[in-house]
């Protein structure tokens, strides 16, 4: 199985080995009983070098992020009987979360990493209708989506977590235009992304400096996140990543901690097309 996880990015094994660190905690705020095994053990060497590196600060985030697309998405699909999880990597709700009848869930990512899942999870089942896209972010990914059965002139709800610090500003622009043109009306967006003044914190240096050195760096980030959707005539909420930890009592400080003008941040958008 290592074989197979070496096609797949670091951070989506990384992310992995998160999910299952918090399903195992007394105070777990969501189980995956698949994170474990969709890790493996480079995942865990990850996790091990990233808490010695850079401390919690970066793994609550992703279980806060976790958590919140986990009720965003089941709210979504009582109106949408389509997901398409964009960069799925080693996402596993297809097999953990309990789908409404009829849902299908499309994940695209590229094909070495479709691959890896499949021999990984071959003696899993999902939980729904789940088609896996092996293509490229960077070329026609849409024309493969239709192929495989997407409905555009259905309703839909669009995930894409983890992936826009990724990528550069016209690279984003481009990924909204391609859903936007694909969303029919009563879709939903839901994505996350990281705050321009965050990228410019100090605090945030030993992470970005750790993510540059794994050849993952930030690229992109923008204290204006209901934009990227808004400017395609979508209706965007906007949850700061801070304000949802602390509801949920994990150790990130409020926005507002210690009246720090124009405090770092990190966001939570979900979006509806009218």
């Amino acid at each position: 199985m290592e074989d197979s996880r070496r096609a797949v990015a670091s951070t989506g094994l990384l992310v992995a080995a998160i999910r299952a660190m918090e399903s195992i905690r007394d105070d777990r705020l969501f189980t995956d009983p698949f994170a474990e095994k969709l890790a493996g053990e480079t995942g865990r060497a990850l996790l091990e070098k990233a808490l010695a590196e850079t401390g919690e600060r970066a793994a609550v985030q992703i279980v806060i992020r976790t958590r919140f697309f986990d009720e965003a998405m089941l709210r979504a699909v009582r109106t949408a009987k389509q997901v398409v999880i964009v960069a799925a990597g080693m996402d596993s709700r297809a097999y953990r979360l309990e789908w409404p009848d009829g849902v299908t869930v499309f994940e695209l990512d590229q094909p070495a990493v479709i691959a890896a899942k499949r021999d990984i999870l071959v003696d899993d089942t999902p939980r729904c209708a789940r088609v896996a896209i092996g293509v490229d972010l960077a070329h026609d990914w849409p024309a493969a989506l239709t192929a495989a059965g997407f409905d555009p002139t259905a309703p839909t709800a669009w995930l894409v977590e983890g992936l826009l610090q990724y990528l550069d500003e016209a690279a984003v622009r481009t990924l909204f235009e391609r859903i936007d043109a694909l969303s029919a009306a009563k879709s939903t967006l839901l994505y996350d992304v990281v705050g321009k003044s965050l990228l410019e914190s100090p605090m945030m240096a030993p992470l970005l400096e750790a993510m540059e050195k794994q050849g993952s760096p930030w690229l992109f980030g923008t204290d204006e996140p209901g934009e990227l959707a808004q400017r395609h005539g979508w209706s965007a909420t906007v949850t700061d990543i801070a304000e949802v930890a602390t509801k949920w009592n994990r150790g990130i400080a409020p926005p507002n901690a210690g009246n720090v003008p124009n405090p770092p941040r990190g966001y939570f958008v979900e979006a509806t097309r009218p």
